[in-house]
């Protein structure tokens, strides 16, 4: 079975970046965080903060803070991980060909003629480890590599010895390498599907490497069942061109924007964002998705829009706006209480988009408006900077420098489109006043609404012991408070 893949994954890529950046964090515990707030979770962990602690990508700040009261927690800076993820780049093109990047921390290349065999793959990697250390780059910023007979492979290879590591698996060392990972560990293998395998009787990945081609294919219920057993036993697949199936952006909110007003900008500057991006892949969407969580609470406002193709700010701005309205009269009628349940973070997303190629040109004089309005931003923009030019409604994000440029799974964003003029400058110090203060101010409002949450519970409780047997309970106008059984309907 010949070698063809090798795959290059970065070492906890933008704690990494934090450390090289800042020698001060040098073998300390470091979290990267999207925005400085216990409500949100950590997007990056060093390797510190991975072996002694088990903080990993996901874990929640509050937790996070418990295991480790030392731990740095670093704002995250997306520009500066784009810059040094070309400089990766740059280094690996002088070794090896790469194709297009997987993410942002990592890159597939295919091994051709004699580096195919095993001594020449295996320098390769060990030039591309080197190349980062004479490029500056390294040694704080480490690979690990995997070299295999597919994709598939070699990226669980690069998972299987980190950090810093090397492995090679071959014809000789498959399937019984693979029997020590857990069922996760493998691509394609989320929560879900884990327990799907579970509930068919594969419990161990030696369990799932022994499995068979059609047991699979039963399990995943189609062809992609079929296909992962393929890549599980060494055979090469044609990439598949991925499709454009939706553009959209979220964002945990900061302290100061856990408000009406504030929760509105946010989302109408995120949806502004996802247009210019939609606009400038040539697409047009026929759905918005719209979704606010709030604090102490589990309920959420959602909808999900269905409309004609569209693709212009202003149209799609004024649809937000309206099915935002019904979160303000819930307000108004005291059917939705901000203080008690702040927005906590908010998200849009245009959903079953399609080519602007196959659409046919507007009719009516106030799109085509609409359109030369968007068109001009678009314009403005992508000369001065992303938001030089936006909408007033956007003003208190934009003062705020909410929702900044994020760096989303497979896909490393264009800074020339995503990022905004008026983002901090990457060598401002978070480090000081500012994160205590949020995290201070974060803290107070969970403890606040927890006591509160306490306090119903015990009250209920009460009412409920001396509560007559047949009495009803909420009487339909709001009087008997926000109980979370009716914060569904509030909306």
């Amino acid at each position: 079975m010949t070698l063809r893949c090798l795959f290059v994954d970065f070492d906890s890529f933008f704690a990494s970046v934090e450390q090289h950046d800042d020698p001060r964090l040098l073998g300390r515990p470091v979290a990267v965080v999207p925005v400085m707030s216990t409500g949100t979770c950590c997007i990056a962990a060093s390797k510190e903060a991975k072996r002694d602690f088990s903080i990993k990508t996901g874990t929640g700040v509050a937790e996070a803070l418990e295991r480790c009261p030392d731990i740095a927690l670093v704002l995250a800076r997306p520009a500066r991980y784009i810059e040094l993820h070309h400089a990766f780049m740059q280094v690996i093109e002088t070794c090896i060909p790469h194709e297009q990047a997987a993410s942002i921390d990592e890159v597939p290349c295919f091994l051709m003629g004699r580096e195919r065999r095993r001594d020449n793959a295996v320098a390769i990697a060990r030039a591309i480890k080197q190349g980062l250390v004479d490029a500056g780059i390294g040694p704080s910023m480490t690979c690990s590599i995997g070299i295999a007979p597919n994709k598939f492979l070699a990226k669980t290879a690069s998972d299987m010895d980190k950090p810093d590591g090397l492995t090679v698996l071959e014809a000789h060392d498959l399937p019984h390498a693979l029997f020590g990972l857990e069922l996760r560990d493998f691509c394609g293998v989320g929560p879900s599907m884990e327990r799907r395998l579970r509930a068919a009787g594969i419990q161990t990945s030696e369990q799932l490497c022994r499995a068979g081609r059609e047991q699979l294919r039963r399990i995943w219920g189609g062809i992609e069942g079929e296909r992962f057993w393929l890549r599980l036993h060494g055979h090469p697949l044609p990439e598949r061109k991925a499709e454009t199936a939706s553009i959209g952006h979220s964002h945990v909110l900061g302290p100061e924007l856990r408000n009406f007003a504030g929760m509105r900008s946010v989302l109408f500057k995120l949806l502004a964002k996802a247009a210019m991006r939609m606009r400038n892949g040539g697409f047009r969407a026929r759905g918005l998705a719209i979704r606010v969580r709030f604090l102490g609470t589990e309920q959420r406002f959602e909808r999900d829009l269905r409309f004609a193709p569209l693709d212009d700010t202003p149209a799609l701005l004024a649809l937000l706006g309206e099915q935002l309205a019904a979160i303000e009269r819930a307000s108004a009628r005291g059917r939705w209480q901000e203080r008690r349940h702040p927005p906590l973070s908010v998200a849009v997303t245009l959903v079953e988009l399609e080519s602007v190629a196959s659409a046919s040109g507007e009719l009516i004089p106030g799109r085509g408006r609409d359109h030369a309005l968007s068109r001009l931003l678009d314009r403005v923009n992508d000369k001065f900077g992303n938001n030089a030019l936006y909408l007033g409604a956007m003003q208190e994000a934009i003062a705020r420098n909410a929702a900044p440029m994020r760096i989303p799974f497979q896909h490393v964003p264009d800074t020339r489109l995503e990022r905004d003029v008026t983002d901090r400058p990457e060598s401002e110090d978070f480090h000081g006043e500012l994160m205590h203060l949020r995290l201070n101010q974060a803290k107070v409002m969970a403890e606040a609404t927890h006591r509160e949450q306490q306090q119903r519970l015990r009250e209920r409780a009460k009412a409920k012991r001396h509560r007559p047997a047949g009495a009803g309970g909420w009487n339909g106008r709001g009087e008997s408070g926000e109980t979370e059984s009716t914060f569904p309907t509030l909306f």
